[in-house]
């Protein structure tokens, strides 16, 4: 069994890898080994009284079916952006935030309580590192999506999880073993596409080149937000370990070995990196990894001073990137005003004694 908290409670399905389920089951007809299974990661369901085919005393024994408390829901953009704030035993917060589109509902979720790596601009490094999240917390944050979709719904979204990515609290590849194996179950047991799957990094180099060697063809994003050392040491503290020339090395090498197109992710910050003198820069650094560029506006968070690039600015931006052959985006803002947005994870759980209805909506 793979668990990190101390106050881990041992019946709970999800902190035991899909092979030690058995152990849960003592007594019990070996069929209901592949029951319980299909409840958990096929179908998942939002409370045991769902998995109508297990008996009600067994139910009762499974009664903690997630390894964490529903906090806090709350719900944005008439209704397509959900975030959850769970809480774990040992009172560690983890939240996710699901976002429903017409023809895909994608779920972000977090690896780690916290984050050490410290970025200037994000509210998760700036309230800091708690611990590490077990592979069945992650796991479990895409079970109760998925649960929640087949059972509740969003409104013009599908019934069911077409995307993961890593891009909530905490750094993945700071957290590797963990998220591998996390990895492993929603690839190998959910059933989900490797290729829907998208690891975020701020630049853990080591890490890069480990997923390289993994069996699942996952999307690689990188958190850039600059395109020289000098300002990304500012920015990206991590950088000052792997510079740019290294991450580069490391992006190319994944990409080689994959043939997965890379994602370089740019939050825009008025007179910090929205020159056309970084734009010139990252073009380079885009084009020598033929990725894709996202350009994210800031999102305010309580303890930095930079604000978002104006909409001039980011246009300006996005220009001289297409201009040198860049293919870029801006990415859509969901969920800003219920601290959902890119870099504002963390602000519920840093806000003491707040406690909203995790009631929900059925659509």
């Amino acid at each position: 069994m793979d668990r990190t908290g101390p106050l881990v409670g041992l019946t709970v399905p999800y902190l035991h890898k899909p092979e030690d389920l058995a152990d849960l089951l003592d007594g019990e007809p070996s069929y209901r080994l592949d029951q319980l299974r299909r409840w958990l990661y096929e179908t998942p369901v939002l409370s045991t009284e769902d998995m109508t085919n297990l008996p009600t005393a067994l139910r009762a024994q499974l009664s903690d079916l997630w390894p964490f408390d529903v906090e806090i829901e709350r719900s944005a953009d008439g209704g397509t952006t959900r975030k959850w704030l769970f809480r774990a035993p040992d009172g560690a917060a983890i939240e996710s935030v699901l976002m429903g589109y017409p023809r895909r509902a994608t779920l972000c979720i977090s690896s780690q309580a916290g984050c050490a790596l410290g970025c200037t601009f994000c509210a998760t490094g700036q309230f800091g590192f708690e611990r590490h999240l077990d592979a069945g917390e992650i796991v479990a944050q895409v079970a109760y999506a998925r649960a929640f979709l087949r059972q509740i719904g969003m409104p013009g979204t599908p019934d069911h999880l077409t995307n993961v990515v890593f891009m909530g609290m905490g750094e993945p590849l700071a957290n590797y073993d963990r998220v591998r194996e996390a990895i492993r179950r929603i690839v190998e047991v959910m059933g989900m596409s490797a290729r829907s799957i998208t690891v975020s990094t701020v630049g853990l180099v080591p890490g890069i080149r480990r997923l390289a060697e993994e069996p699942w063809p996952v999307s690689l994003a990188v958190s850039l937000h600059a395109a020289d050392d000098e300002l990304r040491n500012s920015l990206v503290p991590i950088n000052r370990r792997y510079p740019l020339e290294e991450l580069e090395a490391a992006a190319s090498g994944y990409f080689e070995k994959k043939r997965r197109r890379i994602s370089i992710e740019w939050t825009m910050m008025d007179s910090v990196n929205d020159s056309e003198d970084q734009a010139v820069k990252l073009a380079g650094i885009a084009r020598r990894l033929r990725a894709h560029v996202n350009l994210i506006a800031l999102n305010p968070t309580p303890m930095t001073s930079e604000k978002a690039s104006s909409e001039a600015a980011i246009s300006a931006f996005s220009r001289e990137l297409a201009r040198r052959g860049v293919n870029v985006t801006l990415r859509d803002t969901r969920g800003r005003n219920i601290d959902a947005a890119c870099g504002q994870l963390r602000l519920l759980a840093g806000k003491p004694g707040l406690r909203v209805s995790a009631k929900h909506e059925r659509v």
